[in-house]
Formats: C-alpha cells, structure tokens, sequence
C-alpha cells in the first residue's frame, strides 16, 4: 500500500531491490542501530512505497549488513547501556530498551553482569540528579518520599533500594551504600 502524504505531490516510486540496500546503507551511516531496527525500517519503507520484482526481504538485508560489520548489535547494547547508565537509569530498563531496540538476547544477556554490577550506581547517580534522600534539600514527608521511590522503579531501579536511598537523610554519605554487596 502506498500512501500520498504531500498532497499535489506525486508519490515516490515503488521500491526495487537496488534502492532498498540504498535506503538500508543511508540508514546505517546516519544512525546506530540494530538488525531488528534496520529490518523493522526496511519493512516499513515497502510497506508505505510499494514494492517492483520479487518479494523484498528486509531481515536477509540487515543480516548481510551485520555480516559486513555495517550493524552490531553488541556495540549498539553496550553504548546503549552505558548512555542510559550515565543518565541513572536502571537494568530493568536498560534491558527493556534493548529489547524493544532489537537486540538480540544472546548480545543483551551479555551485558547482565556489567548490569547488575552498576546497579546501586546507577540508582545514586538518578538520585543525585533528581535531588532523591541524600542529594535533597531537606528531609522529605512520607508522600513526597513515595512519589521519589516510584520515580526510581519507573527509572529500572530496585524498589528496595529506591526506599534506601530514599529514607536517606539530606547530606549523608552514599559512600557505604556503594560498598554494599
């Protein structure tokens, strides 16, 4: 199915084998991505332009590109991982943005130690920056304290954590929390 999207503008020609492996290349230049992204990206480029010659098969694109070292799945996940990590967020969901960006489970499951090794970093650092327990002002109530703690779980952390440094008072040293095993 093609659709016309600028009206008065006659809409792209259908797509062939040639200018699909363009549009793939393209993509890959200006984006990281993964071999589910690329697949999922090639799909839906027939699906809006239509298709000329034998059925096109986008996953046999992104598999070739990932053969060629064009698309790594593993590299994606390990920047992926540590940009979230930088920002705070947790495994849960770090794990959960690999998942849904396409990366394979071999190439995710690989990252779990690394993971769950930062786990109380990470929870930290989204506390620091959200001014969470001991990066906070002055001590919070009981309902400001659970709004925290659910900004935390939704952020991938513990909620036994999250309660932690929550319940932490404003100044204390996180430096034992860290140590914790």
């Amino acid at each position: 199915m093609r659709r016309n999207t600028h009206p008065g503008r006659s809409p792209a020609p259908p797509l062939d084998p040639e200018k699909l492996e363009r549009l793939a290349l393209r993509y890959v230049e200006r984006f990281a991505t993964t071999r589910g992204k690329l697949a999922a990206y090639l799909a839906r480029k027939v699906r809006e332009r239509g298709w000329e010659g034998e059925p096109a098969d986008p996953v046999a694109i992104a598999e070739r590109f990932a053969e060629l070292g064009y698309v790594d799945d593993r590299l994606y996940a390990e920047s992926k991982a540590s940009a979230m990590a930088r920002r705070g967020l947790g495994a849960r969901r770090v794990r959960d943005a690999l998942r849904h960006a396409g990366v394979q489970e071999r190439d995710a499951e690989a990252l779990a130690p690394e993971l769950d090794g930062r786990a109380r970093a990470t929870a930290v650092e989204f506390a620091r920056k959200r001014r969470i327990g001991p990066f906070a002002a002055a001590e919070a109530d009981r309902v400001t304290m659970a709004k925290q703690v659910g900004a935390m779980v939704r952020a991938g952390h513990a909620p036994e954590l999250a309660w932690k440094i929550a319940r932490m008072p404003p100044g204390e040293n996180v430096e034992p929390l860290l140590d914790e095993d």
